[in-house]
């Protein structure tokens, strides 16, 4: 073809990320060396209900507040981090700081449309150690994204929290049937890297003579579409000539079910499904790196399945301080903690040779906005589980007021072993986590 013809190239993608990994369907023994460390984040958009979110008392000696209740049970286990913030301004450019630190921007006259930003600390650390597994990391999420726009930003940037370049957001998959399929699927393994791979180059190699005859803002949008299109390549190319099987072996086999076809109708089915595949990935060592939006940074989702709540949640998140809004809020968030618990739960279950997969995690939970009625983006809502790199919780940090949220992205980058001095706009480590 002398263009991209998007239907072939959309369907080869399809191809490429549905490619199936038949190891992860066999047991294998664990070996005697030490499990890898992981990075998993959980966000929740609109924010929470101050008052019940706060907790009171410091270090080890604190009470839970009624949104951290169900969290009870891992005392031991979590971090609560009081302080950190991005100053960013409204949903959208929120949501795209919570993983970056730096808020979104778009230069007004650009008539590209190009967002400018820094690279999620997610993506930074699937680049740097992603080629230790066969996907370098695993985004997903409940919800597509939405039309419209917020202080002159697409809120459609709000469907997610990863960033792999400075304009180059990666969405989630909202799919359980599609996830599972590209970690688990059946396909003759070999015979279709060898397609793919066919494919991919003739589409990197027709892109380099598009590239030649298009202007300076759709060459700018096609470096973006490659860049993807590399991701699947490299999947590919990992496929085709794996890396030897040396040191730890994940000692599991996928028992779980397919899911069926489309979108869950019921919340709460879809994100425990999604959690299920989360670590299913991450016991089959299929990834290490997992992101998972609980729900779109400007949700609407209506939460009428829970007693006590009625309308959609950014709506009740505009509480004008009344009780009528403020209860169901914190009904709301305290649901979504309890989403956190039962994954730190099942984490903690998963047995990796005398270690949890737990201690070998840090799972990043995080809001982009403190409070929805006002938009504040200082103090955010923060909490951090596990003990890879020599986290040491059971504790509530307090911070200095106004520290930034990049400084927690530095810190834990350094305990999944980064050699990182700077993260974006971080101006230093936070020494009081480990």
């Amino acid at each position: 073809m002398s263009v991209l013809d998007r239907r072939t190239v959309l369907r080869g993608m399809a191809a490429a990320v549905g490619l199936p990994y038949l190891e992860a369907m066999t047991p294998a023994r664990t070996s005697a060396a030490e499990a890898p460390k992981r990075f998993v984040t959980l966000f929740q958009p609109n924010g929470v209900y101050p008052p019940a979110w706060d907790v009171k008392g410091m270090g080890a000696d604190y009470e839970f507040s009624p949104i951290l209740e169900p969290l009870r049970a891992h005392r031991k286990d979590i971090q609560i981090i009081s302080n950190l913030g991005t100053n960013a301004k409204g949903h959208v450019a929120a949501t795209s700081a919570v993983l970056t630190g730096t808020p979104l921007q778009v230069t007004a006259n650009d008539p590209a449309f190009v967002p400018k930003m820094g690279i999620s600390i997610d993506q930074l650390l699937a680049q740097k150690l992603g080629r230790q597994t066969r996907l370098a990391s695993l985004e997903l999420g409940t919800e597509p994204p939405r039309a419209g726009g917020e202080n002159n930003l697409p809120i459609s940037f709000a469907s997610t929290v990863s960033w792999s370049g400075p304009s180059t957001k990666v969405d989630p998959e909202i799919s359980p049937r599609a996830v599972f399929d590209r970690l688990f699927g059946s396909k003759d393994l070999r015979q279709s890297a060898l397609e793919n791979k066919s494919l991919l180059d003739r589409i990197l190699e027709d892109s380099k003579k598009l590239s030649r005859k298009v202007s300076a803002a759709d060459r700018r949008k096609l470096d973006e579409y490659l860049t993807s299109v590399r991701d699947v390549e490299q999947r590919v190319e990992r496929t085709l000539a794996p890396a030897p099987e040396t040191g730890w072996k994940p000692l599991t086999k996928v028992t779980m079910e397919p899911p069926p076809e489309g979108i869950p109708s019921k919340r709460d089915i879809h994100l425990k499904l999604m959690m299920d595949i989360l670590l299913l990935a991450l016991q089959t060592d299929s990834t290490r790196i997992v992101t998972l939006m609980m729900a779109h940074g400007f949700s609407r989702q209506n939460f009428s399945f829970l007693d006590g709540v009625k309308g959609d949640h950014h709506s009740i998140s505009h509480h004008k301080e009344s009780p009528e809004l403020t209860l169901p809020y914190t009904i709301v968030s305290r649901w979504y903690i309890s989403q956190y618990a039962y994954l730190i739960e099942r984490m903690k279950q998963i047995d990796e040779g005398g270690t949890s997969l737990l201690d070998r995690s840090i799972v990043l939970y995080a809001c982009e906005l403190r409070d929805g009625n006002g938009h504040t983006t200082r103090n955010l809502p923060v909490v951090v589980a596990g003990r890879a790199g020599g986290l040491k919780p059971g504790r509530h940090v307090v911070l200095p007021a106004n520290t930034p949220l990049a400084n927690l992205h530095l810190t834990l980058a350094q305990r999944m072993g980064l050699e990182l001095e700077k993260f974006n706009t971080s101006t230093g480590v936070l020494t009081d986590l480990a």
